[in-house]
């Protein structure tokens, strides 16, 4: 009975907590703004005069944001003992396959995307309507008497419209790049973890290249590379920092208002 009243109560005060509790967070996301542009400002001032800084290479399952990969996998088998046998199970050939094949190893990822989309749409639609009522004759009485007091047409109506509408996205991307991955896990069931990540610095411009995703070890080909079609979960990412990215990224003020204004 008790657990019953306790839970009306709190589904009627519910709605009443909501709008303070987002309008603290709306307050704590207003006073950190000061301390995130500080931080911005200091990163900015602290590369002047020389170009950006490239990270250190780490190893990448140190980071903080890494995290395992976890996937649905058959159940182990143990291999057949076969013997006075040469050949060794799991071995693809009878000499040492020079292919990446365990943590550490190294794989060239090829990443060619072209993507082109194209949508056309076109709608018109066209109505006109025109109706008259009238009498004519009402008991017989016709002609004069009739039309002065109702008239031949005593209600004309007449009603139209039209409406056109005309769509067109057109979009083009186009990425291409190719880097070392490292294998950082193996599934059980054989399958690669890879993750790469390159930087190039032009001039006072440090781009970013990222790759990551699970292949499978046939997909490798005989020159140890791997397309990015052939990567299942692919996250591909092209970025960077620098002079020209500061100049193009809104500031932290202008995409705060752009986030909380309705219009």
């Amino acid at each position: 009975m008790f657990a019953g009243d306790h839970t009306e109560l709190t589904d009627l005060n519910f709605p009443m907590r909501h709008p303070l509790r987002h309008s603290v967070r709306t307050l704590g996301l207003l006073g950190l703004l000061p301390v995130l542009s500080a931080c911005n400002s200091l990163a900015q001032m602290s590369e002047i005069g020389r170009p950006p800084r490239m990270t250190s290479i780490t190893n990448p399952t140190l980071a903080a944001s890494y995290r395992p990969v976890s996937m649905p996998m058959p159940a182990l088998q143990p291999p057949p003992d076969e013997a006075a046998s040469l050949w060794r199970s799991g071995s693809k050939a009878f000499f040492k396959d020079q292919r990446a094949s365990q943590v550490g190893d190294l794989v060239t990822i090829i990443v060619d995307i072209t993507d082109n989309a194209a949508f056309n749409n076109g709608t018109t639609a066209d109505r006109a309507a025109d109706e008259k009522f009238g009498i004519p004759n009402l008991f017989g009485i016709k002609g004069k008497i009739i039309s002065s007091i109702t008239g031949a047409d005593s209600l004309n109506t007449a009603s139209s419209s039209d409406s056109s509408a005309t769509g067109k996205i057109t979009r083009n991307e186009t990425v291409t790049l190719r880097l070392a991955g490292t294998i950082t896990q193996v599934l059980p069931n054989g399958n690669f973890v890879v993750m790469g990540k390159q930087e190039v610095r032009v001039n006072s411009e440090l781009r970013e290249l990222g790759v990551s995703g699970i292949v499978r070890p046939q997909d490798i080909t005989a020159d140890n590379t791997v397309t990015h079609d052939r990567m299942a979960e692919a996250r591909i990412s092209y970025g960077g920092r620098g002079t020209l990215t500061q100049l193009q990224t809104p500031r932290y003020g202008q995409q705060f208002m752009d986030t909380v204004l309705p219009f």
